[in-house]
């Protein structure tokens, strides 16, 4: 959680139960280092509502699910899902072995 280092340290040693508009007041403007850009805690913590958050914990992961896009690294980029509409994705191989003995596989 490299992006968050200086909000944890200060998120952790606040008493909760803490409102967002506390949170904001007290830490808003410490930099999140994004993989793409930065932001300000109060930014990304906004972006979400008046909300109390009952430990440090659940401030850290509400401030991590609402940075912006530039805290991921190709937009809708994923090794793993087919490709979204409108992007070609990688051919597809076949892994099946081919044998010119076998008419199935001709």
């Amino acid at each position: 959680m490299r992006f968050m280092s200086d909000a944890d340290a200060n998120l952790d040693a606040h008493s909760y139960p803490a409102t967002a508009s506390e949170l904001i007041d007290a830490y808003g403007e410490t930099e999140l280092e994004l993989q793409n850009g930065s932001e300000t805690f109060g930014e990304a913590l906004g972006r979400l509502g008046e909300t109390t958050y009952h430990d440090a914990e659940d401030a850290k992961q509400a401030a991590m699910s609402a940075v912006s896009e530039g805290a991921i690294g190709r937009k809708g980029y994923s090794d793993r899902d087919a490709p979204t509409v409108g992007e070609d994705g990688p051919a597809q191989v076949s892994l099946e072995r081919v044998s010119p003995l076998n008419p199935a596989t001709r």
